[in-house]
């Protein structure tokens, strides 16, 4: 009797943070597109009267990638929710060995999207980020203020 309400509560739980997964990727796409679609629109006053606007060419296309990466965002965030709900459905409702393989290939899966959408977000893979600034202590302590590296 004592399990099957534990059960009850883990599914419900399970399916309260699926929910939540989904609700962030939702609401994270909608301001994404929000904060695209105001920035994108936002007038810089002309620098004359009758010269061009002072705005960069390529403003346009750094909020299109600011966008892009603004939905990655969402998105990573939300299929961490949801990975979170897999691994509570699997352990605690359904503990087989099927179930258990269907969740490895679901959190294989997600996990390949996380890594392809931080590579798409910042340009290089998630473990290349503490060696990336590793490297730039490295190289900013080797020089006295003020003093450049030579150039290569």
């Amino acid at each position: 009797m004592e399990t099957s309400r534990t059960v009850e509560i883990a599914a419900l739980l399970a399916r309260g943070i699926e929910l939540v997964g989904i609700a962030v990727m939702i609401v994270g796409g909608v301001i994404a597109c929000a904060l695209f679609v105001v920035r994108l629109f936002r007038r810089v006053r002309p620098a004359s009267a009758a010269g061009p606007m002072s705005r960069p060419a390529s403003d346009g296309d750094a909020r299109y990638r600011e966008l892009r990466a603004n939905l990655g965002r969402a998105i990573l965030l939300g299929l961490e929710f949801l990975v979170a709900a897999d691994i509570i459905g699997t352990v605690a409702i359904e503990p087989s060995f099927r179930s258990l393989g269907v969740l490895a290939l679901i959190i294989v899966i997600r996990t390949f999207l996380s890594f392809s959408l931080e590579l798409e977000i910042s340009g290089r893979w998630p473990w290349q980020h503490e060696a990336s600034a590793r490297s730039a202590a490295a190289t900013a302590s080797t020089y006295r203020p003020g003093e450049q590296p030579p150039a290569s």
